[in-house]
């Protein structure tokens, strides 16, 4: 695995400093390129947006990047390790970008959303979108006495990620205490305009 996690980096088209940052997460087996497309339809210039490659080799595709292993045998191996370089990578850009995590979106997609859930709640993050995304393990265990608002997105006909991941999920975060606003759309498992659509509404009302 690599030590740090390499990006795809998007700046405002204003010449102004960037008001905010918006990290979105990739599955398992996409790569930042994957993301990047999105980036136009979220439609927010005043942003920047970071889209980091996660740091495991996908093992199926030369170009695909996982946050750690989801085989039968090698379950969540690696999540770990790319739980804590995801932390000090996102505190890093605090330091290196001059926007605080306060001003900070954690987005994810799949096992993106996964991670966005798992270390986003730990952080004092603007908010988190997690996207056809779900809880990984002992998540409900987490005491703290302040969460970011998340937004959770899902497609009622998701075939990899089923739609009852995302209800629980929204369950156990409103269990800890944590305020959800819950989406579901007539979808596989997808990003589509409506959802981002969505996460755009969400950030600015967020951020604001």
């Amino acid at each position: 695995m690599t030590q740090t996690l390499d990006f795809i980096k998007f700046s405002p088209k204003t010449q102004q400093a960037p008001t905010a940052l918006i990290i979105t997460l990739h599955g398992w087996g996409a790569n930042a390129q994957d993301v990047e497309a999105l980036v136009p339809y979220v439609n927010l210039p005043d942003y920047e947006f970071f889209l980091p490659n996660a740091p495991y080799p996908y093992p199926y595709s030369p170009v695909g990047r996982a946050w750690y292993d989801l085989r039968d045998g090698n379950m969540y191996e690696g999540l770990a390790e790319s739980r804590q370089l995801l932390i000090d990578w996102l505190l890093s850009l605090e330091s290196n970008t001059g926007v605080p995590l306060s001003r900070t979106i954690l987005s994810g997609f799949s096992q993106g959303g996964a991670m966005t859930l798992d270390v986003g709640l730990t952080l004092p993050l603007a908010g988190l979108v997690v996207m056809s995304g779900y809880l990984h393990p002992n998540i409900g265990n987490l005491h703290q006495n302040s969460f970011p608002p998340t937004l959770i997105m899902h497609g009622i006909q998701d075939q990899v990620v089923p739609l009852q991941a995302a209800i629980k999920a929204t369950e156990v975060a409103q269990s800890l205490g944590v305020a959800v606003e819950y989406h579901e759309f007539d979808m596989g498992h997808e990003i589509n305009l409506q959802m981002l659509e969505v996460l755009r509404n969400f950030v600015i009302k967020t951020i604001s």
